[in-house]
């Protein structure tokens, strides 16, 4: 049976009630209770605006994909690359070997290639220094081949990307790596240096005799860990991170262009063993390293946080090694939202295939002969409704952070300031004692605020990467389960993306690392904004008001975190940090979640369409009211909450997944999957994978 229509589920689903019930609430002239009183208004007239099931209008999905699509030229932006999924090249393509797999990725990297070229030929090296369209494009691929999302990951972000941010962009003929004659690949962790990359042992040592530098694995714990430097995909040059040695002295960490093979073998001095296969989708991981690799003096990509002359003198606005690494590194952070933009393509795809599935999928009903759909019963579609409003609020999320991170860029086609900040690139110290940052103007703030606002927001990539990339696993299973059986086979579309999301959880810097060194600054270097004191008690049905509860519980935990480092053991760091470390995670996990609330929030007010604006409503009160249950105690305690409002919160996530639930298809169809890919996968158009066994 087909799917049904956008607009609602088949008969058989539940009804959403007319309106949600509010306390009735005296008129005085007091602020609080007028505000009070105005958030249950909003509640009642979005559950009046909410249509029963299957009566919701294309207006609204069309709404709904608007703002969950919007940016800077959503056509151009993410348009371009739905378009080109759902022609037959993306189509699954069963009985692969891992090694055809593998190669499958590299002849899909090349069609995208391909599409930006048809533009211009230099298009590539601007795609690269634009966030959204490179976002974009991860969002669209991570559904459809987790190969490919690492290898477009690598070759433009990293590889591409990190040209781009240098002086080498200005006076090297990048036409190689823009056309793909030669594929772009990226080495930094090493084998015993993971997330302690700074402490890697690989040497470019410059060679005062001959010029140029000499590039060297002196430890085989020092071999480049998991990089694609294998002759799948063709000849390949990479970037490799190394530790600039001047005459004996450390220089810190920079980035040098190595070409790796050509189309008869690697080059000499460089050995690649390749890895055993590792779960999700086959990429060519190997193990890399290199015996006196001999590289030409324009191999070293400088720019203002180091240069280098012939001569040996290094010259730097960067006052350690430590800040020099950041930024050569920088494209890391940008690298963070290309992992959590593919897990969120992901995520979206899975709840796309198991919402149509639940409405195709009948079982038997409680009147004899009849037959209802899946999606009837409140254990199958409320988990599916969780789930959906978890998908809605990490897209919001990710808008909100690839915004605010493209905005601290020059624009299209400018070197990307952006990818200064992890080294707080802004700051050059002078002679007077002065830096940069103090001379930009009159008052002495000049720069610092901006590289306050550089440092927030990679925190923000970070903590949005973790909580995303977790929450899409989460999803995925979710979904693989409610298709039960059917969604074992790779073939109905979602069995592989549970193994592929592993891989962006751990890619550009793993999760909890990354997550810890959040907390760490966020104990006091964050602020958490605290709504003012209500005098009135708030509505459970408000989700201004459920949003507030959830900054307070951000609040609670970093002042557990703060008293944890000021009371942890004296003289024993460790024993500090570890008796900070939990209140401090909590925190983070609060504040990803009233982050994301916030985005949720604000896309709502922004929709046009009555039906839209209250589904998000609805939709973003299940977000938060799933999220305020494991705080409900400190909030009781602390006097945020009454008893009474406790006990009323079951009831308030039911009334709102009832509201929500009739307009399950709707709500995922909006995440506007290309029809054409959509027919091919057996689960999503109404069939099971027998239909595999009719097919040619």
């Amino acid at each position: 049976m087909p799917p049904p229509p956008a607009g609602g589920p088949e008969p058989g689903s539940p009804s959403a009630p007319g309106a949600t019930t509010t306390a009735e609430r005296d008129v005085t002239q007091d602020a609080t209770q007028d505000a009070t009183r105005d958030a249950s208004s909003d509640v009642s007239r979005d559950a009046d605006a909410l249509p029963g099931a299957g009566t919701a209008t294309a207006d609204a999905r069309a709404d709904l994909t608007r703002l969950l699509f919007a940016g800077p030229d959503p056509d151009r932006t993410h348009g371009t690359w739905r378009r080109l999924l759902g022609g037959p090249a993306f189509t699954y393509r069963p009985g692969l070997a891992p090694a055809e797999r593998a190669a499958l990725s590299y002849e899909r990297l090349r069609l995208l290639n391909d599409v930006l070229t048809a533009e211009d030929p230099a298009a590539p090296a601007r795609f690269a220094a634009d966030p959204h369209r490179l976002a974009a494009l991860h969002e669209w691929i991570g559904p459809v081949d987790g190969g490919l999302t690492t290898l477009a990951s690598i070759h433009y972000n990293l590889f591409l990307g990190s040209l781009v941010d240098h002086d080498l962009a200005h006076d090297h003929d990048l036409s190689a790596f823009t056309a793909m004659r030669r594929v772009g690949t990226f080495l930094c962790t090493e084998l015993e240096h993971g997330n302690d990359v700074a402490a890697m042992e690989t040497v470019a040592v410059l060679d005062r005799e001959r010029g140029g530098f000499d590039l060297h694995t002196p430890t085989p714990g020092a071999a480049k860990f998991m990089p694609n430097t294998s002759l799948t995909g063709g000849p390949k040059t990479a970037v490799v991170a190394a530790r600039l040695l001047v005459d004996g002295e450390d220089q810190g960490i920079f980035l040098f262009l190595t070409p790796l093979s050509d189309e008869h073998g690697h080059l000499p001095g460089i050995r690649v063993r390749r890895l055993p296969d590792r779960t999700g989708t086959p990429v060519d991981h190997c193990l890399t390293s290199f015996t006196h690799v001999r590289l030409p003096h324009e191999a070293l990509l400088q720019g203002e946080h180091g240069r280098l002359t012939p001569e040996g003198s290094l010259t730097s606005v960067l006052g350690n090694r430590r800040k020099r690494f950041l930024r050569s590194i920088g494209r890391v952070t940008m690298g963070k939202l290309c992992m959590s933009a593919g897990t969120l393509g992901m995520a979206r795809a899975a709840l796309t295939i198991a919402v149509r599935h639940a409405h195709s999928r009948r079982i038997s009903g409680p009147r004899a002969g009849e037959r209802l759909p899946v999606a009837a019963h409140r254990s199958h579609h409320g988990r599916l409704l969780d789930a959906l409003a978890t998908a809605y609020a990490m897209t919001f999320l990710h808008r909100e952070v690839v915004d605010r991170f493209a905005g601290l860029g020059d624009g299209e086609g400018d070197r990307t300031d952006w990818a200064a900040g992890a080294a707080g690139a802004g700051r050059e110290d002078r002679a007077d004692g002065t830096s940069r940052e103090d001379r930009a103007d009159g008052t002495g703030r000049g720069d610092r605020e901006d590289r306050g606002d550089r440092e927030e927001i990679e925190r923000l990539a970070a903590v949005a990467k973790g909580w995303i990339t977790w929450q899409a696993r989460d999803i995925a299973i979710e979904c693989r389960e409610r298709c039960g059986a059917q969604g074992l086979f790779p073939a109905n579309g979602i069995s592989d993306l549970p193994a592929n999301i592993e891989g962006g959880i751990t890619a550009e810097g793993d999760n909890l690392v990354i997550w810890v060194k959040a907390a760490s600054e966020m104990v006091f270097g964050h602020t958490v904004p605290l709504p003012p004191a209500r005098t009135a008690p708030g509505d459970v049905d408000d989700p201004a008001f459920l949003r507030d509860l959830l900054t307070h519980a951000e609040s609670f935990w970093q002042k557990r975190a703060r008293t944890a480092l000021r009371e942890g053991p004296s003289g024993d760091p460790t024993g500090r940090w570890n008796a900070t470390s939990t209140p401090a995670l909590e925190m983070v996990e609060a504040h990803a979640c009233r982050t994301a609330a916030d985005a949720f929030l604000t896309a709502a007010d922004r929709a046009t369409d009555p039906t839209a604006r209250a589904l998000l409503r609805a939709l973003c009160r299940v977000f938060l009211l799933r999220r305020l249950r494991e705080h409900t105690g400190d909030l009781l305690a602390e006097g945020l909450l009454t008893p009474d409002q406790v006990r009323a919160l079951p009831r308030a996530l039911d009334t709102a997944t009832a509201e929500a639930a009739p307009h399950l298809p709707t709500l995922a169809e909006a995440f506007d999957l290309p029809p054409d890919l959509l027919a091919t996968i057996p689960l999503a158009s109404g069939a099971g994978i027998t239909r595999t066994l009719e097919q040619p």
